[in-house]
């Protein structure tokens, strides 16, 4: 049977087999032994593609930290290595299998020298700013090796991606308790990457959501529904450190102080006397469909924990979901909200009563019922999850997963889950608005 299904997976693609790759390297668990059918085909694959090969290697290495299941990825890791120092060079220039692993290794001598630098940078008395200050110097003194790389270095969220160097100028800290370091680096064809490199924290569970993300929005696409989503690049490099691709935006926290309005905040950027509410349509219509996108996505995952500082808004009117340290329906705040839609995003569709409310309503079913077609992969997926150490999972996998499998209703049809869905909107609005009711207004508390 495992043969079998090793056999289907072989069908898929290598963007597909991208999409699914994370929980295959946690099904590894599930096997009978640590030369399996799965380990061979998942190291096959990747001698033939350095992006799987380099996100194989991470996966894997992540979780050698796992005393139970250690010695099990630890031979998948040394399958790896042995096969891919034996590729020799390709007719069109490919490196030999040696410099491509070499290649592998010095990304996580890349990611060690971060920490260190994390750990001066924390140890500096005063100010965020004196931070910042100690930081640049260290990347052009002591470290300036970082500065301009011997050689390029594969950037480990975008292995495709070569990167050559850290440009000490455009580097900085974010004003948080771990201090996560914001880098720019330059890449070998003469652009920028921008990443943020965190230490302190899980970004397993983040790493988990960003990848269903991307995945529903391969799943909407397929149905030709684009909703401007924004599944940014995070990837775990240890139990408590890893990289996430930067997206200049700002916070509607921000954006509300500074502008009174998300309206006002889209006017500056894009203004039109003619469009609705003075600004072009088609920035608020990306506006509107990456709100009922990113509604449906963190109904579905239950995504707590929501506020206006985790709630990021770019330039062209695209709405995106930052920070996921609660998911599966748990949340730090009391009585949460089915769905996380704040005041503001209303009244930037010209409130309840707007035909753009209507619409966003009607992309908020389309969505709910294109991906509820699909809540078998999404279901497997997380079962596959059941014994890896994310914290929301593994707590108690059994419990999260009913859970989810609860917000897709599946005793429902299309029509029916359409009114469903509806009631459920109108409902999280309503507490939103001064007309309170006893429930409604305990979830009004919710933004607070």
């Amino acid at each position: 049977v495992r043969a079998y299904a090793v056999s289907v997976l072989e069908r898929a693609d290598d963007e597909e087999l991208q999409c699914y790759l994370l929980q295959l390297v946690q099904a590894l668990r599930f096997e009978r032994t640590d030369k399996s059918r799965l380990s061979q085909f998942l190291v096959q694959r990747s001698l033939r593609n350095i992006e799987l090969a380099s996100f194989l290697r991470w996966f894997v290495a992540v979780e050698l930290h796992d005393p139970a299941y250690a010695k099990r990825f630890y031979s998948t890791y040394e399958f790896l290595e042995e096969n891919m120092i034996k590729l020799t060079a390709g007719v069109n220039g490919e490196e030999d299998g040696f410099k491509m692993w070499q290649s592998l290794v010095r990304q996580t001598e890349l990611t060690a020298q971060l920490c260190s630098i994390m750990r001066d940078v924390r140890n500096v008395r005063g100010n965020t700013q004196k931070k910042i200050e100690k930081l640049r110097q260290l990347l052009s003194g002591l470290l300036s090796e970082l500065t301009y790389f011997d050689e390029p270095i594969r950037s480990p969220l975008a292995p495709s991606v070569l990167i050559t160097g850290i440009v000490p100028s455009e580097s900085s800290i974010f004003k948080s308790a771990l201090h996560p370091l914001r880098l720019t680096f330059r890449t070998a064809n003469g652009g920028q990457s921008k990443v943020i490199f965190k230490k302190g924290d899980d970004i397993r569970q983040d790493q988990l959501v960003v990848q269903m993300v991307s995945l529903m929005d391969r799943l909407l696409k397929l149905e030709n529904l684009d909703l401007h989503l924004t599944p940014y690049k995070v990837l775990a490099t240890g139990q408590d450190e890893g990289m996430l691709e930067f997206i200049p935006s700002r916070s509607l926290a921000q954006i509300l102080s500074d502008h009174r309005s998300i309206i006002s905040y889209l006017q500056k950027f894009h203004p039109d006397e003619h469009g609705p509410f003075g600004i072009t349509a088609t920035c608020l219509e990306t506006f509107i469909k990456s709100c009922a996108g990113y509604s449906v996505i963190t109904y579905i995952l239950g995504i707590g924990d929501r506020h206006l500082d985790n709630l990021l808004l770019r330039d062209d009117g695209r709405l995106f979901h930052v920070d996921f340290g609660f998911i599966l329906g748990r949340d730090p705040k009391p009585f949460p909200p089915p769905m996380k839609l704040c005041k503001e995003m209303v009244e930037a569709m010209g409130g309840a009563e707007s035909q753009y409310y209507t619409r966003f309503k009607s992309y908020c079913c389309e969505a709910y019922n294109i991906l509820r077609k699909s809540s078998n992969l999404i279901l497997n997926l997380f079962h596959l999850m059941a014994g890896s150490n994310i914290p929301d999972i593994a707590s108690d996998p059994e419990k999260g997963i009913l859970k989810l499998q609860e917000k897709f209703r599946l005793d429902l049809d299309d029509e029916a889950c359409i009114h469903f869905f509806q009631d459920l909107i109108n409902e999280s609005v309503s507490a939103l608005f001064p007309q309170m009711v006893e429930t409604i207004h305990r979830w009004a508390q919710y933004w607070r």
